[in-house]
């Protein structure tokens, strides 16, 4: 990259310019037919094919504001890509751009569209794990009943905690949720997850209790609309993932918790819940709608972290020993 290349966030830079003549031309189109081929193909959800037409779209800015032809790219090219990253990002978003550009060169080499993928052995910046953030079981307790069940809106919120928390659903898969998906008499949710695939999950007791008492006040929210939507907004319209989320700040306020709770993090619960209590990781697998096993293993790492510290907390042989004392963890 030369010395007169600059990436940073002045009014001219390429994050704030729309695609200059060589993005909106031919590698610009040949963008919009891998969005079409992730949709149809690959059956990917809004959200994915969202997020990969603005990493996208920012790598044929970075291309043409760099003057580099995407469709000729080579190493020096990626090199210019990666350091305008850098300067633009946090550490950790590089590596999700690198997936949506490299799956976009995948597509190209297929069709023919370039000779070579620069992007083959190039290898993202290595990313620090994080333990899924799950809550205690008192916690989740607290939380499931802390709606107002006074109101339409807090029958609603409370059996949108126990939905999540009872099938261990995506928010996306939560409000995606018709009427017809849910089965009270079997005890069971028709759910569609990533990549449009259905799954059957088990509802429990508590979830169905809460479920019957929301239905009850749900023509309440409705008014003298129609829909097929299970959770509806104050205008009776289905409710959207921001809806999801503001419901769970309401409850998290209610219970006087300290901490934020996201909606991912009842996901996370739920496995974590399951796992403790003895459920086998495949089946866990199953319920959560995970492609990969890799996936659902990372809550075994919350388990044993837990017993970790349980192990330090309990075993006189674990605790570190007083001042001047060297640590009491057990030496061979």
């Amino acid at each position: 990259m030369s010395k007169g290349t600059r990436f940073g966030g002045t009014d001219d830079s390429p994050s704030r310019r729309s695609p200059g003549p060589r993005a909106r031309g031919g590698a610009g189109a040949l963008l919009d037919d891998f969005l079409v081929h992730m949709e149809v193909a690959r059956s990917a959800s809004p959200h994915t094919i969202k997020a990969y037409r603005t990493d996208c779209r920012e790598f044929l800015d970075i291309a043409d504001a760099a003057g580099i032809d995407p469709l000729t790219l080579d190493r020096r090219g990626v090199q210019t890509y990666f350091s305008a990253l850098y300067r633009r990002h946090a550490p950790s978003s590089p590596a999700r751009k690198l997936a949506a550009v490299r799956g976009l060169y995948r597509f190209w080499k297929r069709r023919g569209v370039v000779a070579a993928n620069p992007w083959v052995g190039v290898r993202g910046p290595k990313q620090e794990k994080r333990l899924p953030d799950f809550l205690p079981v008192d916690e989740a307790f607290v939380l499931m009943t802390a709606p107002d069940e006074k109101t339409p809106q807090g029958l609603r919120d409370r059996a949108i905690l126990e939905m999540l928390y009872a099938g261990g659903l995506r928010v996306s898969e939560l409000v995606g949720l018709d009427l017809a998906d849910v089965d009270a008499r079997g005890g069971t949710a028709r759910v569609t997850g990533k990549g449009r695939k259905e799954r059957i999950v088990p509802v429990g007791s508590k979830a169905l209790d809460a479920l019957a008492n929301y239905l009850a006040a749900r023509p309440e929210l409705l008014g003298k609309k129609a829909s097929k939507a299970l959770f509806l907004n104050r205008f009776g319209t289905r409710l959207t993932v921001r809806g999801v989320a503001r419901s769970i700040d309401r409850a998290v306020d209610r219970a006087a918790m300290t901490r934020h709770v996201h909606p991912h993090a009842i996901r996370h619960t739920f496995a974590t819940h399951m796992l403790d209590g003895g459920a086998d990781l495949r089946d866990i697998q199953e319920l959560l709608g995970h492609a990969r096993l890799s996936t659902t293993q990372r809550y075994t790492h919350v388990t044993l972290a837990r017993l970790q510290e349980v192990y330090d907390r309990a075993h006189p042989r674990a605790r570190a020993a007083g001042p001047g004392g060297s640590s009491g963890r057990a030496r061979r």
